[in-house]
């Protein structure tokens, strides 16, 4: 077996992902796997920007548990990567030097480790939206797979469009047959000998955590900054006291950053008032202007959705609450809005009643599913007929969706452009072997059976 390493470096947190696959890998799909994985306690990297060397400390527990998961003998031969998405991208724009020492910090700890280190780097929006479709869909085998007989074949089935829902940022990603009026939302891409015209775009600050930070901004600036401001979204009986600092620390926030002092405290209260929330939560997209055939929403042009679609990440968190937690089904817009509806009129003490493990993140079930209803109705254009086509999901088989393996199997040129040159694989022995086992298994039995018979009949004569 050969392994990688692959450091998702995302804006709330850090995930290690260990992948492993045949050593007489023949450039094919459906073989690389997860291995192993392991969640890196606090923050992500980009809240290091203050104490960057605290970055790289912070990433010792994982990379140990790779050292235990990763045999010893191919620790030197096992590719390491650390790629920065939303968190990174809005500390560079925010302070440029910050984030350099934070990368140079965390790849100072990485070439302490025995791994082959191949980089850290902030990968764009792009980049971070099709290496999440590239994942969804090799691990789903939409791109080539094994023949029974154990030949790798193109699998007549369209790919599937992939949503991701990170703490900073949101991407769609999709293949479609229409223009793309904008050349920046076009990749084109070759995989297997398939050419495949792809639609993405990444929205920044529209992830999760920002969404809640600008949520808070737009209430408060309704209100003007009392000291007390009702919080539409929170459950009745939920209250809590929060520093501006907390709020207007981040690039998404900024422009509307009060004349106070940010050391100034307000205190939110919670009304659970679902309507209320939901026209708070749609003056964060911009539905208005639009020099395209066709916008999502800030004026950003999109095709038709089409097809399948897989939403991971916050998408299948969220969805998994309303499933789970508050016992209703999601398979149309209206179930989704419904569901947003009862968790913003349910009180705070029925929810911790409901789901006490969830405590830090339960306040925010409403504000977020509201958020989502919104994204992919009024934002994405999904409706009762397409709506359903969207499978929330957190992993294919044993691996998580996410961008980090189509990242390493792009990097480590695990996906050819062309078709493999070896149609048949080892396995199409195996499958011989098999065949006349069966056959010689059946042929003994018949013979037994026979045998057995004649002998029963002579004994009754």
């Amino acid at each position: 077996l050969q392994y990688g390493i692959v450091l998702d470096a995302g804006s709330s947190h850090t995930a290690m992902f260990v992948y492993k696959w045949p050593a007489d890998k023949e450039n094919d799909t459906g073989v690389v796997g997860e291995h192993g994985m392991c969640d890196v306690e606090g923050p992500g990297i980009s809240s290091y920007s203050s104490n960057p060397p605290a970055a790289g400390a912070s990433l010792e527990h994982c990379l140990n548990q790779a050292l235990r998961d990763v045999p010893k003998e191919k620790h030197v031969g096992t590719p390491l990567y650390l790629g920065a998405t939303a968190g990174m991208r809005l500390l560079d724009i925010a302070d440029p030097q910050a984030s350099d020492a934070v990368l140079r910090a965390v790849a100072a700890t990485l070439k302490t480790y025995p791994f082959d280190f191949r980089g850290a780097k902030i990968l764009s929006g792009e980049e971070e939206g099709v290496f999440g479709w590239v994942t969804a869909n090799y691990l789903l085998e939409n791109f080539i797979k094994r023949g029974w007989l154990g030949e790798w074949i193109q699998p007549q089935k369209k790919t599937l469009g992939a949503m991701d829902f990170g703490g900073a940022s949101t991407q769609i990603t999709f293949e479609t047959r229409d223009t793309i009026e904008n050349p920046r939302n076009e990749v084109m891409l070759k995989l297997y000998g398939q050419a495949y015209k792809v639609y993405t775009h990444s929205f920044l600050c529209y992830g999760r955590d920002q969404v809640l930070k600008r949520l808070l901004s737009k209430l408060l600036q309704t209100e003007s900054y009392q000291e007390i401001v009702s919080h539409p979204c929170w459950p009745m009986g939920y209250n809590k006291s929060l520093l501006l600092s907390s709020i207007y620390d981040s690039p998404c926030t900024e422009k509307e950053r009060p004349s106070l002092a940010l050391n100034t405290t307000v205190t939110m209260v919670g009304t659970g008032n679902g309507n209320l929330c939901a026209l708070y939560v749609s003056k964060l997209f911009n539905f208005t202007n639009c020099s395209f055939s066709h916008c999502s929403f800030d004026g950003v042009f999109q095709p038709k959705v089409s097809g399948n679609f897989i939403a991971f990440s916050a998408f299948f968190y969220t969805v998994d609450f309303i499933q789970t937690v508050m016992g209703r089904p999601v398979h149309l817009p209206s179930d989704l809005k419904d569901a947003a509806e009862t968790i913003c009129a349910t009180s705070w003490s029925e929810l911790l009643q409901k789901a006490p493990k969830l405590e830090k993140r339960l306040p925010d079930y409403c504000a977020v599913s509201t958020f989502v209803y919104l994204l992919t109705t009024k934002g994405y254009s999904f409706n009762n007929h397409s709506f359903p086509n969207i499978a929330f999901q957190k992993k294919a088989g044993e691996t998580s969706i996410g961008w980090a393996l189509g990242y390493m199997l792009n990097l480590t040129n695990m996906i050819p452009a062309e078709k493999p040159s070896s149609h048949k694989s080892m396995l199409y022995n195996y499958w011989v072997i098999l065949i006349l086992l069966f056959v010689v298994t059946t042929l003994t039995s018949l013979v037994t059976a026979i045998c057995l018979l004649r002998h029963s009949k002579s004994s009754i004569i």
